[in-house]
């Protein structure tokens, strides 16, 4: 029970990593506000019944950040733990066919968002002496892959709000990481929608040391243990969870090792 009686707000709770990440911090104690803008996050919410609340919020919007930080205050007091985590991987292509309305799009909810809620979760935290706040980004925020520049932008920006902020904070109990996910079978993989686990026989990923698809639940395992006070000393890290990909990264016009 790593996080007994501690309020957790999770973004993009509703599939893939925000889901395993509500499942995992219920089953070790938390209470949670669950936010998606799919309407998932009210049936994972059901399941857990008084432990968890969901909320609809879309985390490009200000105003939506703010009353999900509210909505816990409100209904538990208090939020300890905020995970950064709603966002999607739109934009792939070459830069030069790239356009100013997906470069908005993708920042808004992949950068804009997590500023938003470092911005609010930080207020209610220093209100109650601290916290914890998990933001998740991307392998493609520590290196570079072909075709994903807008996202690698956004990604990258996410990092540098991590180590900034917990930077801005550190005096307050407040600590800021994020995870760095590579490939990871969730709901973006189309034969993730079938299979809720790699089939067998399911092709080899070049340039990953660890030779497979990583999982939602070990995304969320390194997100429980961020936010737990087993990593009280930890701050402004950026972790891979990638396979060991970004230490093997070769450069040189590499592609994303999932396409």
């Amino acid at each position: 029970m790593r996080l007994a009686g501690k309020i957790a707000v999770i973004t993009g709770a509703g599939s893939g990593m925000g889901r395993a990440m509500a499942q995992m911090f219920a089953a070790e104690g938390a209470r949670l506000v669950l936010s998606d803008i799919s309407g998932q996050q009210d049936e994972i919410a059901a399941a857990l019944g008084d432990a968890a609340v969901a909320v609809h919020a879309d985390v490009a919007s200000e105003a939506d950040v703010q009353a999900m930080i509210a909505t816990a205050e409100r209904h538990f007091g208090r939020v300890d733990i905020l995970c950064n985590n709603a966002g999607f991987g739109g934009g792939m292509a070459p830069l030069h066919e790239q356009t100013t309305e997906a470069w908005d799009t993708v920042h808004a909810v992949n950068l804009r968002g997590v500023f938003f809620g470092i911005k609010y979760g930080v207020i209610s935290m220093m209100k109650t002496g601290g916290g914890a706040i998990v933001n998740t980004t991307s392998a493609s925020g520590v290196v570079g892959w072909k075709g994903h520049s807008i996202y690698g932008a956004a990604k990258a920006g996410v990092n540098q709000l991590t180590r900034s902020a917990a930077l801005d904070y550190a005096d307050h109990g407040i600590r800021v990481n994020a995870v760095a996910p590579g490939t990871i079978w969730t709901g973006l993989v189309p034969q993730s929608r079938e299979h809720p686990v790699p089939p067998a026989g399911t092709r080899r990923l070049p340039g990953i040391p660890i030779d497979r698809w990583g999982l939602a639940s070990e995304i969320a395992a390194a997100a429980l243990f961020l936010a737990s006070d087993e990593a009280a000393y930890i701050t402004g890290t950026v972790l891979p969870v990638d396979g060991g990909y970004c230490i093997g990264f070769s450069g040189m016009g590499a592609e994303h090792p999932g396409q």
